[in-house]
């Protein structure tokens, strides 16, 4: 299963497409996706021949965001392993938006908690009209925490407080108006052709132009992602895990009931 959980296509031209590939739960991700996809960033930002990477999911959604069987389980893990595969979510999402490449977002269907963490982490984002996103940890007990940096970056604090706060889902329109999305398009095809119209426009410039100019933004933009900080939200989310909220919030959502602080 781990050489197609993610797929990777790579054209003649450098851009590379990875896919994730578990659209029978809506590319959620577990430990297993999450290595993975680490592993191919980490490819493909040694691979000179790469000049651009699309990220996309394969089925009806982007990602739904961790595999809430998953979050089931690490209530039972002790706290070095659940700190652990923190650490490992939260290095996956640093590879990615610090990939010395261009990088587009493709969302089509859901892109949900973690899964509009992805999205923040691309330098692009495009969206077809039917897309939905939100940041819904904290309706079932838990907390936008390893992704809030990259989130944050991307939407500003004012508009963290009200989606973090609420958990509530918002369309590609709103998307684009908060700026987590760059272009929303009415389909497939359309989305498909500006993708292709983007890409067209980075490889007229020089890949390692390109590469430096990135490094530009983030250290303009002085977003506060350390490795402190990393490191306190890993442990955050660790600790959370755990916690009787978060046990019921995970508990409810699988068994398709109101959680207990559900009015």
């Amino acid at each position: 299963m781990s050489d197609t959980i993610v797929k990777i296509e790579i054209d003649q031209r450098g851009v590379a497409c990875i896919t994730l590939n578990r659209p029978e739960v809506h590319n959620a991700f577990n430990p297993e996706m999450i290595d993975v996809l680490h592993g191919i960033l980490r490819d493909v930002a040694q691979d000179d021949s790469i000049r651009v990477v699309l990220l996309t999911g394969a089925g009806k959604s982007f990602s739904a965001g961790a595999d809430l069987n998953w979050m089931r389980q690490s209530a039972d893990y002790d706290r070095d392993r659940n700190i652990s595969d923190a650490g490992k979510l939260s290095a996956l999402l640093e590879a990615l938006a610090t990939l010395a490449k261009p990088t587009i977002a493709l969302v089509r269907g859901a892109a949900i908690a973690g899964g509009t963490g992805l999205v923040a982490c691309c330098d692009i984002a495009l969206a077809e009209q039917s897309a939905k996103f939100g940041v819904s940890e904290v309706r079932i007990g838990l907390i936008p925490a390893t992704i809030s940096p990259y989130v944050i970056d991307k939407i500003g604090a004012p508009q963290a407080r009200r989606y973090f706060l609420t958990g509530e889902r918002f369309g590609a329109e709103e998307a684009q108006k908060i700026g987590l999305v760059h272009e929303v398009v009415a389909d497939e095809d359309a989305l498909n052709a500006m993708s292709e119209r983007l890409i067209d426009e980075i490889l007229k410039g020089a890949p390692k132009a390109i590469a430096e100019a990135k490094q530009v933004i983030a250290a303009v933009a002085g977003t506060n992602n350390s490795p402190e900080m990393r490191a306190t939200l890993t442990a955050k989310l660790a600790d959370i895990r755990a916690r009787p909220e978060a046990i019921e919030g995970v508990s409810s959502f699988l068994e398709k009931r109101p959680p207990s602080w559900s009015k």
